[in-house]
């Protein structure tokens, strides 16, 4: 059925690609948007559809930690810099998006001083100042209790106010956080407590975009998103879906990069993987909003004889692994981590989730395409294919001999992740340790489940699966949420394996105060070294991901900022 739908798509595309817009041509080829940008064209006008296998954990842009959420919230969301629609290494150069220019770093570093365009509105209308960006930085990242889900690097580098400062909620000052000016309804001033040399970086997250303080509603600004973006939320049904129309008081002038294409924007929630790739390939729907690839069925058709012209293999600086929970017996001890190690094979694992289209096998936390990358493997078993008997002389050493039961987590919306799971547990089961397979909701995973310390230890949880693509596209931007002490947290952490190791603290709290590029990447390699000593994290593949490519979408280009998926900010339809 499947293959016959690409043929009747691919059929009813070629009779119909005529028209006036400015399509850039040529047949489809397999690949082309990882190379550069597929059918360029400025034509507006119809319903660009996506859908979910599941709910983001917030449309917010202050409450979300996903990157799909991250590449979408743009069109509804400007924050003070964000990357290029763009293929290889121009989609991962930073650049000013609300502000005029990137930042103006001064006193040694600690100081990053930005000017916010003239001209812009909110969707309602009413002027957009540097106190809308001050103010949706202290409610993202000094209200950790009402928005858990996001970053908080801003926090932890931003100079607090004396006494500390509670967020916007339980502060009622309005002068708020002290360390971040706004001197004028343009200029916005950043006090650091140390020199950040990735400042411009940080300020792409979605937790900089414009909030207005006297329409935040908390936990439920969600409901009503005032947009900073060229598009604007008509209506929101948590789970089911958002309708986003154009934002009439989007001015392209104070715009260079967006184009504001099609006339409207349906996003779908909770809807089968198997579907969303049936749907994409009929024509029903245009982009699978979560990015991670199709389902491992319809991967069989699509490569049947060779790669259908229709898709995109792309890799995007993220790491399929395994996190170990150092603060659940017997991971506690470094020997029972080094053991699961060496136990799982991961020749298996990457068959689970689909070969090597799906990610070569991995070695090392940094991806081959972050800098400061450094191939080496400490736990090297033949063929990739693990090692028994190196597995059950570790365990004798941490008083395991015979094994030991524990409890394995994965998203339960993503099969590749069930089934690496389950591939996990058959290497495992050989050397006695026992593994019972947990699924739980993807929006909830971090905030309710694998996400929260104290869950996972009164659970025993000692392994969890996970994803992890760069938060920016530098060493520091991949390690520090998920290998630094200071990140874990009560909800919402990122550091599943709680791994608190004070010489990678160190390296590096050092490295992203050093003006010395090439210093800064050598310090990323000492810290992915050190995590592995620690046996805190078994990497498991360099994830790659397989997409349909719609024939229907203009300005298709896979972002790796963006883990590889499509760049959302620009896509139109013929």
């Amino acid at each position: 059925m499947v293959a016959a739908a690409v043929s009747i798509a691919l059929a009813a595309s070629a009779c119909g690609d005529g028209g006036d817009d400015k399509d850039s041509g040529g047949s489809a080829k397999a690949n082309a948007a990882v190379e550069g940008v597929v059918n360029a064209s400025d034509k507006k006008g119809g319903t660009l559809v996506y859908e979910a296998s599941d709910t983001p954990d917030s449309l917010d842009p202050g409450n979300t930690y996903y990157g799909f959420v991250f590449n979408l919230s743009r069109i509804y969301a400007r924050s003070l810099t964000t990357f290029p629609p763009g293929a290889g290494q121009e989609g991962t150069k930073v650049v000013p998006d609300l502000a005029e220019s990137l930042g103006t770093p001064s006193n040694d570093g600690k100081t990053w001083t930005y000017k916010i365009r003239k001209g812009l509105k909110f969707s309602d209308g009413t002027e957009i100042t540097s106190a809308d960006v001050k103010y949706a930085i202290e409610r993202s990242n000094f209200s950790r209790e009402v928005h858990s889900h996001g970053p908080s690097y801003l926090r932890e580098y931003l100079i607090d106010n004396e006494g500390g400062y509670k967020g916007p909620y339980k502060d009622k000052d309005e002068e708020g956080l002290k360390s971040i000016e706004v001197p004028d309804d343009q200029t916005i001033v950043f006090n650091l407590k140390q020199p950040f040399a990735d400042f411009d970086y940080l300020l792409a997250s979605p937790q900089s975009a414009p909030v207005p303080r006297d329409k935040d509603t908390g936990a439920d600004y969600v409901k009503n998103i005032v947009s900073s973006g060229s598009y604007k939320f008509e209506s929101y049904e948590p789970d089911k879906q958002a309708v986003l129309v154009r934002n009439e008081h989007w001015d392209p002038k104070t715009d260079p990069m967006r184009k504001q294409l099609p006339d409207k924007i349906v996003v779908k929630f909770k809807v089968n993987q198997e579907t969303i790739d049936q749907n994409l390939i009929a024509g029903n729907t245009h982009v699978d909003l979560v990015g991670n690839g199709v389902a491992s069925q319809t991967q069989s058709k699509l490569l049947a004889g060779k790669q259908d012209p229709n898709t995109d293999n792309a890799q995007g600086s993220r790491l399929v692994y395994m996190a170990i929970n150092m603060k659940v017996a017997p991971f506690d001890k470094l020997e029972c981590r080094q053991a699961v190690q060496y136990a799982i094979d991961k020749v298996s694992a990457q068959t689970a989730v689909g070969g090597p289209i799906r990610g070569d096998i991995a070695s090392t936390v940094l991806p081959p395409d972050v800098p400061g990358y450094q191939d080496f493997d400490l736990y090297e078993t033949p063929d990739d294919k693990g090692d028994v008997k190196k597995a059950k002389e570790l365990l004798k050493e941490c008083g395991q001999p015979n094994g030991f039961t524990t409890n394995i987590t994965a998203r339960n919306d993503r099969q590749g992740e069930v089934d690496m799971a389950t591939a996990i547990q058959a290497s495992l089961k050989k050397v006695g340790i026992k593994v019972n397979i947990q699924q739980y909701p993807a929006g909830k995973y971090f905030t309710d489940y694998a996400g929260v310390p104290k869950f996972t230890e009164d659970k025993n949880i000692g392994l969890m699966m996970m994803q992890w693509g760069a938060d920016w596209p530098t060493g520091f931007g991949f390690l520090t949420q998920i290998v630094h002490g200071k990140m874990i947290g009560d909800s919402g952490n990122d550091n599943l394996s709680q791994l608190d190791n004070k010489e990678i603290n160190k390296l590096l709290d050092d490295a992203i105060a050093d003006t010395d590029e090439s210093a800064r990447e050598k310090a990323y390699a000492e810290v992915d070294r050190k995590t592995m000593e620690e046996a805190a994290i078994v990497p498991l593949t360099y994830f790659k991901v397989l997409h349909y490519r719609s024939e229907k979408l203009t300005n298709v280009v896979s972002n790796p900022t963006w883990s590889g998926q499509y760049d959302y900010l620009n896509l139109g339809l013929k």
